[in-house]
């Protein structure tokens, strides 16, 4: 697929200029501060892209003069007059009306609106009210989540009015066309970032194909401006606009918004420890898989990281991973038998090919959704029942009777195939644990394969040697501050043992997929001993641990 993935940094405007001037150095020099400090987070977190964009740049600049050109000469673009309440943070303007609503103060900072009488150029917004309002209403996919449609709509329904699209109570900025007393307006700026990274200004750009973009990322509260101010722009220019529009929610703290005056927030330094003790592959499952893609905002919490890696990765992505490829290299000398990949044999009702095919299409469906969670929980439903088959067919009783080992080659490819399926569904988050994976046990056929090709049932062939993996391990939690906590401090309070009260017994309600986990792993015990093994043994040890840590993850 070719795919284009642009990002970048907004560098102009008022707060630039601002905190420039308290360090007394230029406003270029601390956009390029800034400017590194996110291209070193992209690189050290392994996040890709195919183009990193400046708003300083001067391809940008250039071109943004050029699209502003041609409004001021379409007559969309007109010099008037402002009179109204400005919030500094957001550098967004309001209206009497608005500014009352919001008690006059800025809804996602909370400080006092100023109130602003100022000579702005402004785009004719109201001009294409019609044409928003049809494509919000009309348009199930191009603002999601719905949550944010719904936001927006009750404002285009109230009218829209014209916007400033230029200020002159600072300098750092591009200049305004013909008129240099003017800058142009850091959103205006930086929405046309999207169009100059692939020169639509500009004559035979070959990345000019890449335009209508497939869609936009961004936070919620930058949503009106991406989906009603950036469209009707597009419109003006007659440019196509993007498919869609994705604003996700905020990660909070203490169920309370991050901010420097709650001192709570979770700063590179924080975040840094936690990726370096999960691994990056680690925290970024927790990220994507708890994280604010959708509507609602997410709570960040370090019990939530340990508890997230421990349950999916470690006892169930890890352990039934390890404990599959061990029965692999222990019963066949590693090597797939051959015949394996037999699909008309069905073992207690376990028709694999169905089950992955069932879950692989939901996993494609809810990436293409941006519902990453509910990506990765198709992955862990497979990985869960391969637990269950593995409980209810044996294949160790199998391997001790030589008429069963047709059966218990067919049972491994089954599960190996059913774990390479799961692994292909979690790459986009597991990039480099599944590489690994990849290196013991053969995924995919090469690395420009897509997905909806790996995701197919019987690309693990018979004749192929696998390796024992050991892909996550166990590791000891970390507090808020991303510090290795303490023994003491990891124990529950619940451990030490209360006053007597009462002998009522209370049991304990776990998730249908917790509880399944458990029964399966109690019976995988219970199966361990029957064939004649100790709590002494190492096996059975390491699967008493597994079922503790899974009676205490609710």
């Amino acid at each position: 697929m070719d795919v284009f993935f642009l990002t970048g940094t907004d560098e102009h405007g008022l707060k630039v200029e601002q905190s420039a001037e308290k360090r007394q150095i230029p406003p270029q020099a601390l956009a390029d501060e800034n400017s590194l400090v996110f291209q070193d987070v992209m690189k050290s977190n392994e996040i890709s892209f195919d183009d990193f964009i400046r708003t300083t740049d001067e391809r940008h600049t250039t071109q943004v003069q050029a699209f502003v050109e041609k409004l001021l000469k379409s007559g969309d673009v007109y010099l008037g007059k402002f009179e109204g309440w400005y919030d500094e943070g957001q550098e967004e303007y309001y209206t009497e009306t608005k500014a009352k609503e919001c008690n006059y103060e800025s809804p996602i900072s909370g400080k006092p609106m100023v109130r602003m009488e100022e000579e702005n150029y402004y785009f004719k917004l109201s001009k294409y009210e019609s044409k928003v309002k049809e494509l919000l209403e009309t348009n199930d996919s191009f603002l999601t989540p719905k949550e944010r449609k719904n936001e927006l709509l009750q404002r285009v329904n109230d009218g829209l009015n014209d916007v400033p699209i230029s200020r002159t109570n600072f300098t750092w900025g591009i200049p305004m066309p013909g008129d240099e007393q003017h800058v142009i307006y850091v959103w205006i700026d930086a929405l046309m970032n999207y169009i100059t990274a692939i020169g639509m200004a500009k004559d035979g750009e070959a990345k000019q194909r890449y335009w209508p973009a497939s869609m936009h990322v961004m936070a919620k509260e930058i949503s009106w401006f991406h989906a009603v101010i950036w469209p009707a722009v597009l419109m003006a220019l007659d440019l196509p606009l993007p498919s869609r529009v994705h604003a996700h929610g905020f990660w909070i703290r203490e169920g309370r918004k991050m901010s420097k005056s709650l001192g709570n927030f979770v700063d590179l330094s924080v975040l840094n420890k936690f990726s370096t003790h999960y691994g990056l592959d680690g925290f970024r499952y927790y990220l994507a898989t708890e994280g604010p893609i959708g509507a609602q905002d997410a709570n960040f919490a370090s019990s939530r990281v340990q508890e997230v890696y421990g349950t999916d990765l470690v006892n169930t992505f890890g352990n039934s991973t390890s404990r599959t490829t061990a029965m692999c290299v222990k019963y066949f000398d590693g090597v797939i038998p051959e015949n394996s990949d037999d699909t008309s044999k069905i073992f207690n009702g376990y028709d694999w090919k169905s089950i992955c095919e069932k879950e692989a299409a939901e996993a494609v469906r809810a990436y293409e959704n941006l519902e990453l969670n509910k990506a990765t929980q198709a992955a862990m439903r497979i990985i869960t029942k391969v637990d269950l088959f593995i409980t209810e067919t044996e294949p160790f009783r199998m391997a001790k009777d030589p008429n069963e080992q047709e059966n218990l080659g067919a049972v491994l490819y089954q599960c190996l195939e059913a774990l390479r399926i799961s692994a292909c569904i979690l790459e986009p988050i597991l990039p480099n644990k599944v590489k690994e994976m990849h290196a013991g046990l053969p995924l995919y056929a090469n690395e420009s394969e897509s997905m909806e090709k790996r995701l197919v049932w019987g690309g693990l062939k018979p004749g192929t040697t696998i390796s024992k993996l050991a892909l996550f391990p166990r590791l000891d939690p970390l507090d808020e501050n991303g510090e290795i906590m303490k023994e003491e401090a990891q124990a529950p309070a619940a451990s030490k043992k209360p006053a007597k009260k009462s002998k009522t017994k209370v049991e304990k309600v776990y998730s249908p997929e917790t509880q399944a986990k458990i029964d399966a792993q109690g019976a995988l015990i219970r199966s361990m001993k029957e064939s004649g093994k100790t709590n002494d043994d190492a096996e059975v040890a390491e699967a008493v641990k597994v079922l503790k840590e899974l009676r205490a993850s609710e």
